[in-house]
């Protein structure tokens, strides 16, 4: 990581905005991953105990409820995918159109 940040040339990116870029991507997988698993968390904690107030059996649990985590598991996952898209799109970039040695 550091030896390529050393080794570009002047007419590339500079130091800062790649750090900034870098940055970014480690905010976001260690800070709002997390933090999207924890109200997903909640979120099945809250469902399984309003089901479970109303009364609802194990067949609901076996099978509904699975495919309502299952659901709400894959949205998380396309959002985050989604907010780390351009993160990971920009570093692609740089690599694609650096100066050549």
């Amino acid at each position: 990581m550091f030896v390529y940040i050393w080794i570009m040339n002047v007419g590339s990116l500079s130091l800062q905005k790649i750090t900034i870029m870098k940055a970014s991507i480690l905010l976001k997988v260690f800070f709002v991953l997390p933090l999207l698993l924890f109200a997903d968390y909640i979120l099945m904690a809250i469902l399984g105990c309003t089901t479970c107030l109303f009364g609802l059996g194990e067949e609901f649990y076996c099978s509904s409820f699975c495919l309502a985590g299952k659901i709400i598991l894959a949205l998380s996952a396309i959002f985050f995918g989604y907010l780390i898209f351009p993160d990971i799109k920009a570093i692609f970039k740089l690599k694609k159109h650096g100066a050549s040695a």
